[in-house]
């Protein structure tokens, strides 16, 4: 991450740790002292149903056996109820987002097929659409409005672009769709018959339009109960899709046997009940947003490019100090235990103008970020 000595040797004096131990390490080694902002994981209390339900399979030893190949009975229902899915979608189960993304970036990309995505963005699925033979189209959305526009996607499109990858609400940036672009984004994949992977990781936060309502037959979904209910340790997702896409991704699949038992009843019982605890969590993340802001605002050279934001993350543009996001993430956490992420992780070209900072914590953790925030830009300011 460090590429010099004098950025080595500043580190070395920002923190308290000397020659920068990984980050996760030091983290997972503390994890009660952490205030973890860094991987829009969920660290507020949802609901008691979800311990109670883990707890009776582990009475239960429902691990002693394989799970049913289909998941268990009612959760791809429930999850096809919450999202909204076409009746005729088929949903499987994946060991989280990120494996529902790689299966389907197996199947349905050939060499040389083109894939219009965006910069900032997260970064581990363009990595699966290269390894898959993909061709990145990057559309740096690091400026107004922070998000695709259908001009700049139909500006893209050539004769061997296959696919729009839309994350909505986008990580990092907390941009959400609108229902007219939306339309318009399906109307341009009907145009020139693309396909769109349709990532609704974060629409438990704002409930944005999927494209799956205007173009369900060229709609892949994406799914986790990572974020909303907070099960990112137990690994969980969904990939959904009409009959004949699922059939071109199925071969891809190696969960013959489904996902972690465990997981599946957790996510049964926190979606049973999201009704009774969302609003909550909701309500929560927008204290938590201002309490963020208030203090972004009273650093000269920072800003919050998108608020609020419609996910649970807002990218922090410190830009205008010269501080260096890698020396901020590394001391914001050896220094003050609060873990933010570098913008460097989410975007190629954008990167050391932000970092990513995660609200879904605690209200005293999102006033420990506020503590910490103005004093260590202070220290790193050039």
């Amino acid at each position: 991450m460090f590429h010099d000595a004098g950025c080595m040797t500043q580190r070395k004096k920002a923190a308290k740790v000397p020659a920068a131990p990984n980050a996760f390490d030091y983290a997972h080694k503390h994890p009660r002292e952490i205030v973890w902002m860094s991987q829009n994981t969920n660290h507020i209390p949802v609901s008691d149903v979800i311990d109670k339900a883990i707890l009776k399979a582990v009475r239960d030893k429902e691990y002693n056996l394989y799970p049913r190949s289909g998941g268990i009975f009612g959760l791809c229902d429930v999850v096809k109820d919450h999202i909204e899915l076409p009746k005729d979608y088929r949903v499987l189960l994946t060991n989280g987002g990120i494996e529902a993304t790689y299966i389907l970036n197996r199947a349905l990309l050939k060499k040389g097929d083109e894939v219009i995505c965006t910069d900032p963005s997260f970064m581990p699925i363009h990595h699966q659409v290269s390894i898959s033979g993909g061709k990145l189209v990057e559309i740096p959305i690091y400026r107004k409005p922070w998000k695709l526009t259908p001009d700049w996607i139909r500006k893209s499109i050539t004769k061997k672009t296959t696919t729009i990858l839309l994350i909505d609400p986008i990580n990092p940036l907390g941009t959400a769709y609108t229902r007219p672009e939306i339309k318009e984004i399906c109307e341009i994949a009907e145009e020139h018959d693309l396909l769109i992977v349709d990532d609704v990781t974060y629409r438990d936060f704002s409930m944005p339009v999927p494209t799956y309502k205007y173009v369900p037959d060229r709609t892949v979904a994406v799914y986790t109960f990572s974020k909303q209910c907070g099960l990112a340790g137990m690994r969980i997702g969904a990939l959904a899709a009409p009959p004949h896409l699922m059939e071109r991704m199925m071969p891809y699949n190696t969960n013959v046997l489904s996902v972690n038992i465990l997981a599946q009843r957790a996510a049964l019982a926190a979606m049973e009940r999201i009704d009774a605890w969302l609003p909550a969590l909701r309500k929560q993340l927008l204290v938590n947003q201002r309490i963020i802001k208030d203090s972004v605002d009273s650093v000269k050279g920072c800003f919050l490019p998108v608020y609020p934001s419609r996910t649970n993350m807002f990218a922090v543009d410190i830009g205008k100090t010269g501080a260096n996001p890698d020396l901020v993430q590394d001391m914001m956490l050896y220094d003050h235990n609060v873990f933010v992420r570098s913008g460097n992780y989410v975007s190629k070209n954008f990167g050391k103008n932000f970092i990513r900072v995660s609200f879904s914590v605690t209200e005293e953790g999102a006033e420990r970020f506020a503590e910490a925030f103005p004093k260590v830009i202070a220290k790193l300011r050039k």
